[in-house]
C-alpha cells in the first residue's frame, strides 16, 4: 500500500510539474531545435551539441562555446567566459537554499545542476500546487525543463537541416515567455515595490555598463538593496495585505 502511495505521490508531482512547463517546452522547442541545427552547420556530429545541452544546461553559454570551439584552444578564455555569463545562477542558488533544504538525497545534486534561468522562473513564482509533494514537484520541473533542451537540440541536430522552414526570429521565444513569467508575477503581487526597485536598478546598470555587463552588477545591486530594505518592505507588504 505504501509503495503504491509513493508511486501515486511522484505521479501527481510528475503531471502537475508537466503542466506548468507545458510554456517551456514551447520556447525551448524552438531554441533548442535553431542550437543544434547551428551546429550542425559549424560542421560538428549531431551527436555534439546533444552531449553539450546534457552536461552544460544553459542555452546562450552553448551558443556561445560553440563559436569557440572553431576557434584557437583557449581554456582559461573559455573559463572566464562561462563564468561571466552564467554568474547569475550564483543568485540563483542562494534564493533556492531555502526551498531546496527539505531535500537531502541523491535529488539535491541534480536539483542544483540543473537550476536554470526557466526553472528558477517557475520554481520562484508559482506556488507548489495544494497536496503535491515539493520534493518531487522541484524534481520533476527540474527534469522535464532539462529533457526539453536535450531533446529539441537532439531533433535539430539530427534533422533540421532537412526542414525547409526557416528558423530565423525564433530566438525571441524564451524573451516572450519570461515576459509572460514576469506579467503573471506581477499581476499575483499585492506589493510591487521589490520589483518595480529591480526593474530601476537593472536599467540605471544597463545605462552604466552597457548590455553586454549590466547583467552581473544590477543582479549584485538588486541582492544588495532587498538585504538593506528586506525589514522595511516585509512590513510594508504585510500592511498592504
Amino acid at each position: 500500500m505504501a509503495s503504491l502511495l509513493t508511486r501515486s505521490g511522484k505521479g501527481a508531482a510528475a503531471w502537475a510539474a508537466f503542466r506548468v512547463t507545458l510554456p517551456i517546452l514551447v520556447g525551448f522547442g524552438f531554441c533548442g531545435f535553431s542550437y543544434g541545427l547551428y551546429m550542425h552547420s559549424l560542421g560538428f556530429a549531431p551527436i555534439v551539441p546533444v552531449i553539450m545541452a546534457t552536461v552544460i544546461l544553459a542555452g546562450s553559454l552553448e551558443f556561445i562555446m560553440a563559436g569557440m570551439l572553431t576557434g584557437p584552444f583557449a581554456p582559461f578564455t573559455a573559463f572566464a567566459v562561462g563564468l561571466v555569463v552564467n554568474a547569475r545562477h550564483l543568485f540563483y542558488g542562494i534564493a533556492m537554499l531555502e526551498p531546496y533544504r527539505e531535500t537531502k538525497d541523491w535529488r539535491k545534486p541534480y536539483l542544483i545542476c540543473g537550476l536554470i534561468d526557466e526553472t528558477f522562473s517557475i520554481l520562484g513564482s508559482e506556488p507548489v500546487p495544494e497536496g503535491i509533494d515539493r520534493r518531487w514537484y522541484y524534481f520533476f520541473v527540474t527534469l522535464f525543463n532539462h529533457a526539453y533542451w536535450v531533446c529539441s537540440t537532439a531533433v535539430g541536430a539530427f534533422f533540421g537541416s532537412s526542414l525547409p522552414f526557416s528558423t530565423e526570429g525564433m530566438e525571441f521565444v524564451l524573451p516572450a515567455l519570461f515576459l509572460a513569467i514576469f506579467t503573471g508575477s506581477w499581476q499575483k503581487e499585492t506589493h510591487h515595490a521589490p520589483t518595480l526597485a529591480g526593474l530601476a536598478i537593472t536599467f540605471v546598470c544597463l545605462l552604466a555598463f552597457g548590455p553586454e555587463y549590466f547583467l552581473l552588477p544590477s543582479m549584485a545591486c538588486i541582492v544588495l538593496f532587498l538585504l538593506l530594505f528586506r525589514r522595511k518592505l516585509s512590513s510594508s507588504a504585510g500592511e498592504q495585505a
